[in-house]
This record gives C-alpha cells, structure tokens and sequence, in this order.
C-alpha cells in the first residue's frame, strides 16, 4: 500500500496524483495534497518535510473558505474591523488550523515572509495565532489568508471569543489527560503492588504473569495519550537541536515504561509501572494547575473583549430602533445605551447625562460623569440614566481593542533577566543530563541494582521547571496587575527598569496640571480687538491635540495650513493672513521684532502675533493635579531627584516649582529638553519621565522609563514605555510598589528554584530519595513558584514605607 506524501493516507489510485519534491516524484491522496505539496516545492521550501515530525492534515480536513469567498475579506468594511493600521501598512491575527508541529510555523514564516510587501510573520505555536503585517494596499488580507490556504492552512481572523473557546477545548483536553493518568495509575498501582513479595503469598507464576501484564496495558495509555503532548514537545525540541523542560521528564518517563516492559517479559527485576503512573500523575497534574494559576492572570486583559454586548440597539430614522448584532455597526450610526447597560462601541453622547465606570480600562474606581458632546469608549458600564450615542470607532478600532493588543505585546515580550532565566536553564538542563549519565555509570559500578533508580530520580528531580516559570509568571501577574490600575505596560522591561530610577522628571501642562485649562485673560496690543483676536486664536487651536486647545473654545471662522512646532506655538493663515499663536520669541519673529515682556500677572500667558507684530496676550490657567504634590513626596522619600522641564516660560511654571519645592526649567524646546536628559544620563542617573505632548515624545523614548498620560497626544503614548490611562498620579507610587513586589518576588522565585535544584541534586545522586518522592518534590516547586507570582494580582494602596531600600542592581 502506498501512503500519500504529504498527509501520509493510503493513496487509492497509485500514478494518478504525482509531483516532482526535493528531486523525486512522490505520490498523493488526492488533487488537494498535490497541490499542497507542489506550492510549497515552488516556494523552495521543501525541507518542511525534512523538519515535520509527523504527517500533515489533508486539506479536505480543513474547514476553509472558498477561493472565491476570499475577496469578502478585502471589504473595507470587513478589512476595518479585522484589521489595524501600522504606520503605512496594516496588521491583522489570524487563527490557524492544521498545524501540527513547529515545522509547519517555520513553512507558514517563510512562504508569507517571501511575499512582496509581508513586513512581519509571527506564529505562536502555542495558541496558534498567526501575527501578519504588511504593506497595503499592495496585499490584502484575503490574499494571505489564500496563500495560507495553497500551503495546506485553513485560517480565518482571530477574535477573542473563538480564542476563549480554544482555550477553554485545550482546558478540557488537558483534564482529560490528568483524570485518565489518575484512574489508571490507581488501578495500576494495585496490579503492580500484588506482585511485591510482601503481598506475594500465595500467588502462582501464571496470576503473577498476568498481573505483570495488567499493569503493563494500564500503564500504557498513561504513557502514550496523557504524556502525549510531553513526548511530541521533547522531540520537537531535540529536532531543533534544543533542551526542553520536557527533555528529562520524557526519558524518565520512557526509561520507566522500557524497564517495566523488560521484567513484565522476562519476569525479572522490577515493575516499574507504578512509578511511571505516580511521576505522570503528579507532572500532569502540577503542570495542569501551573496552566490555570498563570491563566488567572490573563483574565484581566482577555476578559475585556467579554465586557462587550453580543447586540445593542440602534436607532433607525423614522422607525423604532431595531437590536442589531455588534458586527454591523457602523461609525456614524447612533445607539441607545439603557441603564446598566455595556457601551458596545467607542463614541460620543448626544443626549443623557450618566456615570460610568470606566475601571476595567483605566484603573480609575470612582464612576466619571459624562454628558453630551462627551466622548465614551466601548465596555464601559452605564450606571445612569439612558444615553444616546454616536457611533465613532467599532471592533479594532475601539480604544479597549488597542489596550488588548498592548498588553499582548507588552506580555509577549521577554526583559533581559528573563532571557538570563531562559539561558540559565538550559544550562542546568544540560548539565543535569551529563550528572544524570555520570552518575548511573558509578553506580552501575558499585550497585548496578541501585543504578537505575539513581538515574530515575537525577532525571526527575533536576528539571528546572520552577526556574523557567520563575520570571515570567510574575511579570505576566504584575502586568495584569498595572493593567487594572490604570497603568497600561507597553514595552516587558519597564518592570525591571522601574527598581532602578534615582530621577523623575516631569512636564507641567496636561502632566502635572489638569490639563483642563481655562481663559483668565485677554490683553490687547494692537488694533484687533480682542474678541476678534480671540476668535483667531481658537481658529488656530482647533484642529490641535493639546490641552491648551480646550482653553479657547469653538471658532466661527477657519484656520488653514496650520503646522505645530512642538514646544513653540501654532502657525496658520486665519482671514487672509498668516499668523503665530505661541512662545513670544517664536511668535515675534514672524515679524522680525523683539519679544514683548511678559505681563506680571500670574498665568501662563501665549502671544498671538501677525506680519506686523504683536496682536494679544492670553492668560491661561490650569489647576495642579491635587495628586501631584504626593507624587513628588514619594520621589522624594525614596531618594529621587525631582526636576520639571517644561516649554512654558510664564510665571506659572516657577508658581507650580514653588508649590512644589521642585528645580524647574522652563522655555524648552523638544531638543533642549533632550539636551536635559542626556546631562542626567552622563551623571550616572536613570531617569523617570512623565509627559503628555508632542514635544515630550523625544524625551519620553530616551528616557529609562517613559510614562504618557492617558489625554496625552497619540506621538507621545507612541513613544512612551507606559500609557497611564487613568490620568490618575496616584496611580504611579502604587506601580513602582508593585514593581518592587514584583522584583522581590523574582529574586524568591529565583532564590528557591536555584534553591530546591542545588539541594534535591546530591539526594538524588546518593539514591537518598526515590523517584516517587523527587517527582513530588518537582512538582510542588514548580507551583510554589507560580502561586508566589500571583501574590502580585493583590495591589494594595503603596506608601513610601511600603518601598524598600535595597542597592540597586545593575543586571
């Protein structure tokens, strides 16, 4: 019988499906594996079944769309909601089907890696996410989804219910694997114990046969579906010429299962079965456990997709409002939110006033008051009355989607100490591997009976499990964590980063004051009125994303060709004629003349000017955050330095300085305040920023840490380590306690994994403990470990106390 190349069926028809792969002509089930196998031959990617380690799924097992049914997805409409924009191209997750083994992420990599306009390919093998970026509108996402579908893949975009249905299958499947293991080891237990001498009274040679034989078929499932996944993940590794955590339980388990197969044949020796049944077991099971403790804290961020309505109710003109599913809204539509009802998509209120709880997406606990003209995000919870609401942003588009694929990244990325953690255990893999194999050839020399056993308990006792679970267990916990306080982690080393700041430098507007300013004054200085002069003023404000905009309120004319210059003012042409609004050197020099003195009175005063000079003086007031001052008491307790820099150059930066008792420098420009920060850095300082504007993303990317305001503009949260969504200071004393549990915990997570590792070591070589015992130990390590991680989900109100003062590490 001859088996198809690719899925390894039995082919039906021998000679009428053939390809020619990697110089030889193979035979094929069906039209389906041929062509699987001739594209993959034409991308010259036929090592994938060099690689594979075993058969592939035949296509017709795919549940896949049709080629023609593809183009749907290059619909704007459906490619808005199942994709997102990344600099020039765009970005989608897909959901994969039919991937067996790390070959077939390699062949996925590699084939879409070579398509003209493919930026970025990642799959995670282990939840089978598929993560594709690319140029647009060269590719579309059909297109991909096609080529993954030439390959032998079916795929569709992955959305987050769908991911919490596989995961919950896998829980299943996983519990399924642990209760066979635990029923059959019991009972195999009992089979294998019947024929110790000590229960062996009177028990003829065909009854001890047969037992021997029971407990070899109890056991054999235990080995081949339970320990299934571990064989298939130490072998996947071997194949990559790599050591795995599964490396050593395999051989403990498969030397246990051969020796027991020997003595069941032979009838000499002992029965190991009982052994394999009780190390699976307790593997299985803390394996099992680990899996839900680290899912607990993920709870938090893929809990947020949950928070949405499967319907809401829109409003039809003309007619009563209709529920519709949340796919088919659109931005521009408008729907009701009934009290105590979920806000389905991000938008803008129309009409009703209520509170909503906004904690799940910035950390915030009191309930915000929102009213018309007020903007809402998706997954919010109205505690009011009914509102209406103008739809603006749905599906990826929604602020609680970009939070998600944030805390992915953020959670997906590994800080440096945990690569040292990754690194540091395969060493002590490998060196157990060596210990183990040095020892059971001494033993075998002085008690050859005893050499086994030695072996056995070296290969189980020594797997680091606990040391690569030490670090990232409780950066992922520590980051759900921050997440519901409303401190939204962008980059995975900010943690460690954190434990080592001696400096904290802060922006004043939008930072630490409200960002909520109000108009105190308008000072004339030429022939413009100062109404009409105002009304420039807004003209110029209005299309800006800066605190100060809000200060000047609604236009009736139009600024046109209106540019930024961070850190100095707006120019624009407003009524026929280019004017500045800003710093009253850079609005002065418009018309080549001197900067006017600034006014005495207190506020933060810009200057509008024209071709011919100065026109008017605005004074603008924001309240200080009345967190801030706590803020900086923290700083101060734990030894910081505290600076303010700043681009205003008004008197309301030295009241703010003085209100604080801080050093302040006003005046600068994005470069001067880069300038700033590379001083600090050549003094040896690690520098802390907090800021919210464009002019502070420079700073906020070079900075140690980066931290934007939630209000903050989109360059600064782009550039920044950590977005605070809550715009909440408080919030801060409360992430760097945590981030110094967070450090403690690693450092007891580290100490006791290096701990229990070292000390279980020359037990085991000694044959001081059985392999029973050393797979109990093992297991109770590794979940010691985990269940100290989540001590890091209880976030506690942080004071300086709280803090301690332990030398900073330089690793």
């Amino acid at each position: 019988m001859i088996n198809c190349y690719h899925c390894q069926l039995p082919v039906a028809y021998p000679g009428r499906y053939r390809a020619s792969v990697a110089g030889q002509v193979c035979e094929f089930c069906c039209p389906g594996c041929q062509a699987v196998a001739e594209t993959i031959a034409a991308a010259g990617l036929e090592q994938f079944y060099h690689y594979r380690d075993g058969p592939s799924l035949n296509p017709r097992e795919l549940a896949r769309p049709a080629l023609a049914e593809l183009a749907v997805y290059d619909r704007p409409d459906l490619t808005a909601q199942f994709t997102h924009s990344a600099g020039q191209g765009r970005e989608a997750t897909l959901r994969v089907q039919g991937i067996t083994c790390a070959a077939c992420a390699w062949l996925i990599e590699r084939k879409l890696g070579q398509l003209p306009g493919v930026q970025q390919v990642q799959l995670n093998l282990a939840n089978h996410r598929l993560h594709l970026r690319w140029q647009a509108p060269a590719l579309g996402l059909g297109e991909l989804i096609g080529q993954l579908q030439a390959l032998g893949y079916g795929a569709e975009p992955w959305q987050p219910d769908t991911a919490s249905d596989a995961l919950a299958a896998e829980n299943r499947s996983a519990l399924r694997r642990l209760g066979v293991a635990g029923l059959l080891w019991f009972q195999a237990m009992m089979a294998t114990m019947a024929t110790w001498p000590e229960f062996n009274l009177d028990l003829s040679p065909a009854l001890h046969q047969i037992l021997r034989w029971a407990a070899f078929m109890l056991t054999t499932p235990i080995v081949f579906y339970s320990c299934g996944p571990l064989f298939r993940g130490a072998w996947r590794a071997l194949r990559a010429r790599h050591l795995s955590m599964d490396l050593s339980a395999a051989l403990a388990i498969g030397l246990a299962y051969g020796a027991g197969i020997y003595t069941a044949i032979s009838g000499q020796g002992e029965l190991y079965f009982d052994t394999v049944g009780m190390f699976a077991l307790f593997l299985l099971g803390s394996r099992y456990l680990e899996r839900r403790a680290r899912e607990r804290t993920l709870v938090g961020s893929q809990g947020l997709a949950r928070l949405l309505p499967a319907t809401c109710l829109r409003c039809v003109p003309g007619a009563e409002a209709e529920r519709v599913l949340l796919a088919e809204l659109r931005p521009g539509d408008r729907v009701q939110v009934p009290g105590g009802g979920q806000v389905p998509a991000d938008g803008v209120i129309l009409a009703g006033q209520a509170q909503l709880d906004e904690a799940l997406l910035t950390g915030e606990s009191q309930a915000q008051a929102r009213g018309p003209g007020e903007a809402v995000n998706a997954g919010t919870l109205n505690l009011g009355s009914a509102l209406l609401i103008e739809v603006t942003a749905t599906g990826s588009g929604t602020r609680m989607s970009a939070i998600m694929r944030l805390l992915e990244q953020a959670q997906a990325q590994k800080p440096a100490l945990a690569q040292w953690a990754d690194r540091a255990a395969q060493v002590f893999l490998g060196s157990s591997l060596l210990l183990a194999a040095l020892f059971g050839a001494v033993w075998s020399w002085l008690d050859a009976s005893q050499a086994f056993w030695v072996v056995l308990a070296l290969l189980v006792a020594t797997c680091p499990c606990a040391l690569s679970l030490a670090i990232p267990t409780a950066l992922t916990a520590a980051t759900a964590s921050l997440q519901r306080m409303g401190l939204l982690v962008l980059r995975g080393d900010v943690l460690e980063n954190l434990n080592r700041i001696d400096t904290l430098v802060l922006d004043k507007t939008g930072t630490l004051s409200e960002g909520q300013p109000t108009l105190q004054q308008v000072l004339e200085l030429g022939a413009v009125p100062a109404a009409k002069a105002l009304d420039w003023a807004a003209a110029l404000q209005a299309p800006v994303d800066h605190p100060l905009a809000r200060a000047f309120g609604p236009s009736p004319v139009v600024a046109e060709a209106v540019h930024s210059e961070p850190g100095r003012g707006l120019e624009g042409v407003v009524a026929g004629q280019r004017l500045r609004l800003g710093d009253p050197a850079f609005v002065s020099q418009l018309a080549g003349t001197a900067a006017p003195k600034l006014p005495t009175n207190h506020g933060q005063w810009l200057l509008l000017g024209n071709g011919q000079g100065p026109l008017a003086w605005f004074a603008v007031h924001d309240r200080l955050r009345p967190q801030a001052p706590a803020l900086v008491d923290y700083a101060r307790a734990r030894g910081w330095r505290v600076l303010i820099l700043s681009g205003d150059r008004s008197p309301a930066l030295a009241e703010v300085a003085a209100q604080l008792d801080v050093q302040a420098e006003g005046g600068l420009t994005p470069e001067q305040k880069l300038s700033a920060l590379q001083r600090l850095r050549a003094e040896g300082r690690r520098v802390l920023v907090v800021g919210d504007g464009a002019n502070d993303a420079p700073l906020l990317a070079a900075a140690d840490v980066g931290i934007a305001m939630g209000a903050g503009t989109d360059l600064s949260k782009a550039r920044a380590d950590a977005v605070l969504l809550s715009n909440d200071l408080a919030s801060l004393p409360r992430a760097f306690a945590l981030a110094a549990r967070g450090r403690r915990i690693v450092l007891q997570n580290l100490a006791w994994a290096a701990l229990y590792n070292t000390l279980v070591l020359p037990f085991a070589a000694f044959d001081l403990i059985t392999p029973a015992w050393a797979a109990l130990g093992m297991s109770v390590s590794s979940l010691a470990v985990v269940l100290n991680a989540l001590r890091l989900g209880r976030t506690p109100p942080a004071t300086a106390q709280e803090v301690p003062t332990w030398p900073r590490s330089t690793c």
